[in-house]
């Protein structure tokens, strides 16, 4: 007799006890599930609970959203990680969390909520629930006011607080006076004591990184000049195969993430972190990309960029660009990166410096491809050549390591598509 039974699940029939049995069974199994505060920057010890879109006591189902938080990046809607009846709810509305606080529990019918976390696991705890919990950014639209005081949108009161202006005062354009970012922009706007532009949230966060990198971190710094004619040649061979293949416009972005990724796998000190005085070799090679924003630069990530093909690091690049541009990002995509590059050739920048992104060891300035004269065989000729300025912690890296590590990508770039392959 056939049945729909699950091939990894005990099942029985025929009997109300056998019935009553697999109820007890699955009673059993039930074990009830933490909420916290997620870990969703290397950065972050708090997190601001916005709003919750369930009430204690109410059934939730795994998927759907549960909360939102706020971080300094984006306001995020996190989602249910399981089935069951939200209990023990710790946090209210508009509450500054500490990462890895247990703010509610998700149990079964009539099961009571746990004890507490242990303070010892809560970090861990957060960067679990953070890697196994889905978070998006939240729709603007749908993003609620605030639970006490002068109701403001989670983007009106993260620019008010940027902007220092007192939330009291403000006057609300939004359904029943809510107060809406743009009503936040004309405050500021009107401000007399405005005489200077305060960054907004990634700009500041960029500026305390970079601050505690350059600051902190003991850099050096080797440059080398490449001929980039075979990359360029490389680049037009292999666009009409991506686009076919993938739907998407192939850049010299791509090529040098993938070159880039491949010659990490031979040098491993390039590719390691300098972490709490001790040098980590990481196993697995990600590489972050620098992406302009509109208040200033994230570096979003192409997990295991050595083993993807051309077309898919395209895409990912492309994706990333897009989200990052629309405030879109996913926790995910801005963590893990254990190498970095920096393009500003688009820009017409012919070589600079760039900042190490901690714990990474190093990361790759790109310049701008241009005609110069050079000397091939004893004789003056116009070549499309192109600066690579690599940023290295000395604490990691030594000057040997770093020169080889670029001999090689040069080599690579000399025929990229040899090492594509």
């Amino acid at each position: 007799m056939g049945t729909d039974c699950h091939p990894e699940r005990v099942c029985l029939f025929g009997s109300k006890e056998a019935d009553e049995s697999k109820d007890d069974n699955d009673k059993q199994k039930h074990m009830a599930f933490s909420v916290v505060m997620p870990a969703l920057e290397m950065a972050q010890e708090t997190g601001t609970l916005i709003a919750w879109h369930k009430k204690e006591g109410q059934s939730v189902s795994k998927g759907e959203p549960l909360l939102e938080i706020e971080t300094d990046k984006a306001v995020l809607e996190v989602e249910a990680p399981a089935d069951g009846i939200l209990a023990g709810v710790a946090a209210e509305e508009g509450a500054v969390v500490p990462v890895g606080k247990t703010i509610a529990w998700i149990v079964g019918p009539g099961e009571p909520a746990p004890p507490k976390t242990p303070a010892g696991s809560a970090r861990k705890a957060a960067n679990e629930f953070a890697r196994s919990v889905p978070v998006a950014p939240a729709p603007a639209s749908e993003q609620p006011a605030a639970a006490a005081g002068a109701r403001l949108s989670p983007k009106a009161r993260r620019l008010a607080r940027e902007s220092g202006l007192d939330v009291a005062r403000l006057q609300g354009s939004g359904p029943g006076g809510a107060v809406l970012a743009a009503d936040v922009l004309s405050a500021k706007a009107e401000a007399t004591a405005a005489d200077f532009e305060t960054p907004g949230s990634v700009g500041r966060l960029m500026a305390e990184r970079t601050t505690k990198s350059w600051t902190s971190v003991p850099h050096f710094f080797v440059v080398r000049e490449t001929d980039a004619a075979a990359l360029i040649e490389a680049r037009e061979r292999l666009s009409s195969a991506v686009e076919q293949e993938f739907a998407v416009r192939l850049t010299h972005t791509d090529l040098l993430v993938a070159l880039v990724a491949r010659v990490l796998t031979k040098h491993p000190r390039l590719n390691a972190s300098w972490i709490d005085g001790k040098i980590r070799l990481n196993s697995e090679v990600h590489v972050a990309v620098a992406i302009a924003v509109e208040d200033g630069v994230v570096a979003a990530v192409i997990h295991r960029a050595n083993s993807l093909k051309l077309g898919e690091i395209a895409v990912q690049r492309r994706d990333l660009a897009q989200r990052a541009r629309a405030g879109r990002l996913h926790p995910a995509d801005i963590s893990g990166a254990t190498f970095t590059i920096s393009n500003l050739g688009m820009h017409q920048v012919d070589a600079f410096n760039a900042i190490i992104n901690p714990p990474q060891a190093a990361i790759l300035a790109v310049g701008s491809i241009a005609d110069r004269v050079i000397a091939v065989a004893g004789q003056p000729t116009i070549r499309p050549m192109m600066t690579l300025t690599l940023s290295c912690d000395h604490r990691v890296v030594d000057g040997v390591r770093a020169a080889s590590f670029l001999n090689d990508l040069v080599e690579n770039l000399r025929e990229p598509e040899k090492w594509l392959r």
